[in-house]
């Protein structure tokens, strides 16, 4: 159980049966009375938010949230599919779930599966990622003398700079 001193920015916390993220955090306390724990809360299943203050007294249970290493296989229709190693089950994330992670994966990528209960939430990456680049502008005469940046675009087509040397 967390107290409210316990809340802060980034805590994953359980209200009403649903698990929220803590996006902003505010602690005043006025001249009188308890302490006020403003919080903004982002609902981690539909990703709404709302702003709510909390007193001093009150206590919140942890989001029963776990994590488990997955292996993407493909997409279709929008739909992310992920296969655990293990047992063989196979999930599926929406393009609002993955965010800016659909544009670094790749076939057979390891990542981390974030699940509320049995629902997929999200997914974390691993630090490096293998990319291959599909386009790329040409080397001038003269680019190595100053550092300048060239636009590469990898399978995926999010345009990446890389150093403009050969």
């Amino acid at each position: 159980m967390y107290s409210a001193s316990d809340l802060r920015k980034n805590l994953k916390i359980q209200i009403d049966g649903d698990p929220y993220v803590i996006v902003e955090f505010t602690f005043s306390k006025p001249g009188k009375g308890q302490s006020l724990y403003r919080c903004k809360l982002k609902n981690m299943i539909n990703g709404t938010q709302f702003e709510r203050t909390f007193r001093a007294v009150e206590t919140f249970e942890p989001a029963n949230l776990r994590e488990k290493k997955m292996q993407y296989l493909y997409e279709e229709d929008n739909q992310y599919c992920f296969m655990d190693t293990e047992t063989y089950e196979q999930v599926y994330l929406t393009e609002d779930q993955l965010g800016d992670a659909k544009n670094y994966m790749s076939d057979n990528l390891d990542v981390e599966i974030l699940f509320f209960g049995d629902k997929p939430l999200g997914v974390t990456l691993p630090n490096f990622v293998d990319l291959t680049v599909t386009k790329a502008e040409p080397w001038a005469k003269g680019d190595s003398v100053t550092l300048k940046l060239k636009r590469a675009i990898p399978f995926r087509r999010l345009p990446l700079s890389r150093k403009g040397r050969k």
